[in-house]
């Protein structure tokens, strides 16, 4: 990573410039020109410096008060296959595969929902169970009680060797 790709990245950490050409902008604010900045970002993302570029929604305040971190025990075999249908679903902010903690944790399969009512979320739940079918052995639904602060990867300005 050159000096460019390190100011990119602290210039950006916080969020893009919120103004109607947020490239144009940043461009400009790191005196490179703003296809520069896009092929940078690219690279970097392709080299797996950045993982992505993506919005951060509060939730709550667009009204979706029942976040649900929904929990599944699904056969292992499936777990790839199901998973890309379950992360197609419109409803479906993020999910993963992570290991069982048995004999108290049986879960191996993570999908997170959100939803204005409590109602619609066990919906949704339920449409994700009825999409898992036989796979799935048992489920579970997790609420958020808080926002916890989101953030990415963090660099200082100014490091001293």
């Amino acid at each position: 990573m050159d000096p460019i790709d390190r100011q990119i990245i602290t210039a950006t950490q916080a969020g893009l410039p919120l103004v109607k050409q947020p490239y144009q902008a940043l461009a400009q604010q790191l005196n490179i020109s703003a296809e520069d900045l896009m092929q940078r970002l690219t690279t970097m993302q392709n080299n797996g410096i950045i993982r992505r570029i993506a919005a951060i929604p509060n939730h709550y305040k667009l009204g979706y008060k029942h976040n649900g971190m929904t929990v599944w025990d699904i056969c292992d075999d499936q777990i790839d296959r199901l998973g890309e249908l379950v992360g197609q679903l419109d409803f479906v902010s993020h999910c993963y595969h992570r290991p069982r903690h048995l004999p108290d944790w049986p879960y191996n399969f993570f999908a997170m929902v959100h939803s204005k009512t409590e109602a619609g979320a066990a919906l949704q739940q339920q449409k994700i169970a009825d999409l898992l079918g036989e796979h799935c052995h048992s489920n579970d639904i997790l609420y958020s009680t808080k926002i916890l602060k989101k953030t990415g990867l963090r660099i200082k300005k100014n490091v001293s060797s």
